[in-house]
């Protein structure tokens, strides 16, 4: 039987190679569509991988043991079989624990833009000026313990198949990078409809990076929407 130690220090390594893959992926895309735009930026990018790594670790830790708490004592409401709830939970499991994510993101992302947990937290992620791809997990350890327990809580009372946990996973891994990377990735006739003028991508995201006070969310735009923080896009 695995011990709890052992699960959080595998789950760390997983975050730590996912954290290379998807960022790696990104920054070597931007460098063959758009050469140079990282120009300059070498400096940054190292304090951006330096601060990811200690973010890996805080995420390891807790997902690592809710993973050991799944397998070997039945914490959570992780499931296998697609039986166990009706079917058209499994979409629906999924945008619950986007929209759930997205929630406690804009209110805490909000509050760490107070004057105070800016200047002790949440100025290290702005730090990153202009952000690379490198960026998206470049956190204070407090602001990364504030994310990494989101997942972890969320599966321990919200019933979701594993598979369905990957993919939300996968989502978070890749919008957090595309949003970070400076330029947009997504078609910008999706950007611009009508669907996608709820999403956020990195067009609206590098404008909260620009302008610091507005555009706090992290998958969708309807917190920004209703508060009154929706600036829009950024210049492309």
């Amino acid at each position: 039987m695995t011990s709890p130690l052992l699960s959080a220090l595998a789950m760390t390594v997983i975050v730590c190679l996912r954290y290379f893959a998807s960022s790696g992926l990104f920054a070597w895309l931007t460098a063959r569509v758009k050469p140079g735009f990282y120009a300059g930026l070498v400096p940054q990018m190292q304090r951006e991988i330096g601060w990811s790594l200690a973010s890996a670790a805080i995420y390891g830790v807790p997902a690592g043991i809710v993973a050991w708490g799944w397998q070997n004592r039945g914490w959570t409401r992780i499931y296998t079989d697609p039986q166990t709830y009706p079917l058209w939970w499994l979409p629906g499991s999924f945008l619950v624990y986007l929209v759930l994510h997205d929630a406690w993101f804009y209110w805490t992302h909000r509050w760490m833009h107070r004057p105070a947990p800016f200047r002790m937290v949440h100025a290290v992620h702005h730090a990153s000026r202009p952000p690379t791809a490198w960026a998206a997990m470049s956190f204070h350890p407090l602001e990364a313990l504030s994310g990494a327990v989101v997942i972890p809580a969320l599966v321990l009372l919200v019933p979701i198949h594993a598979g369905v946990l990957g993919l939300v996973l996968l989502t978070m891994t890749v919008m957090g990078v595309t949003n970070h990377m400076g330029w947009e990735i997504f078609p910008r006739a999706l950007v611009a409809s009508r669907p996608g003028g709820w999403l956020i991508t990195a067009s609206h995201h590098q404008r909260h990076h620009d302008q610091y006070r507005c555009n706090y969310g992290l998958y969708f735009r309807h917190w920004d929407r209703l508060c009154g923080t929706d600036r829009g896009l950024a210049a492309a």
